[in-house]
């Protein structure tokens, strides 16, 4: 992964942690499918739009089975039971089961994209899932957990990853904004019966409810997914699952200052071991760059048009 792929991946997993926290105190307003349509369109729009100025065109035929499956599972079923998710368990517990997705990501990405199954990527995936049990542990909030949160968690964490092992091969067909605003686009229309109650929470949320609509769509959604799908061109999906095991850290960071729920040792261990596993899995042998670097068509550039 080059300079400019590291800090895209590190701009995505920056806004994927604070999606967790607007989500966090956006459901005191809103219901799980407004708040999704609401975030998909406000993406859209805003990205049909740069899309439209750049005249990039359509992405390709062989592009759009990806991005179907991309708007109908990740920013559609993805979003839609991650927000009744968090509704249920505490955003430590949500963290650490959407955190299982890596796991299968790189199982599929290794069987079906052909990526391998890489000792320090397990490894360094087995360190940061102790870290993320430690920091769930340590910042949840509830005596008990909600078997049907958890569920809704995991379902999300599945959609996740058949998305990621899907949107790779379709990167060779389709750009990153083409990606990004078509599958926003699909989601959206998939989420337009959720209107009515979308403008009526609206309506009666006060305005910083309101704002956190506009945030998930404009930052974590339209931006942070563009800068993740530029950047898993440069890698496989199973390193880029493996990268946002940095974001449960992150999330306590931002609950502290936003939430007021200060993390205690746990957490601020947990975090610890979260990094040190993304930087095991990130890791590679001297024969391993070497390897990569008489590898070219593993960089695959960004298609215009």
């Amino acid at each position: 992964m080059n300079t400019k792929a590291a800090l895209a991946a590190g701009v995505t997993v920056l806004l994927w942690a604070s999606a967790f926290v607007s989500i966090r105190d956006a459901g005191q307003h809103f219901e799980p499918g407004p708040l999704a349509l609401g975030r998909a369109a406000t993406a859209a729009v805003v990205l049909l739009a740069i899309w439209a100025v750049r005249r990039e065109g359509l992405p390709k035929k062989r592009a759009w089975p990806g991005i179907i499956t991309a708007g109908v599972l990740w920013f559609g079923v993805y979003m839609v039971a991650l927000n009744w998710g968090e509704q249920l368990v505490d955003a430590g517990t949500a963290a650490l089961v959407v955190n299982i997705g890596p796991i299968l990501m790189a199982l599929l990405g290794g069987w079906l994209l052909k990526e391998g199954f890489a000792p320090r990527l397990f490894l360094g995936m087995a360190v940061s899932f102790g870290g993320v049990a430690i920091v769930s542990l340590s910042t949840s909030q509830e005596s008990s957990t909600s078997v049907l949160g958890v569920i809704l968690c995991l379902v999300s964490a599945i959609a996740y990853a058949i998305s990621v092992v899907v949107q790779k091969p379709t990167m060779k067909y389709a750009t990153s904004l083409q990606f990004t605003a078509f599958g926003n686009a699909i989601a959206a229309v998939l989420c337009l019966p959720f209107a009515p109650a979308l403008f009526s929470e609206l309506d009666a949320a006060p305005s910083a409810a309101g704002l956190h609509v506009l945030y998930l769509g404009l930052f974590p959604t339209a931006l942070g997914f563009l800068t993740w799908s530029y950047a898993l061109k440069f890698t496989t999906a199973g390193k880029m699952g493996a990268t946002t095991y940095v974001v449960p850290a992150i999330v306590v960071l931002m609950s502290w200052i936003y939430l007021g729920e200060v993390p205690g040792l746990g957490a601020l261990a947990g975090g610890v071991l979260c990094l040190a596993g993304v930087a095991i899995s990130r890791s590679r042998s001297k024969a391993k760059r070497a390897a990569e670097v008489s590898e070219p068509e593993l960089i695959e550039p960004e298609l215009k048009g």
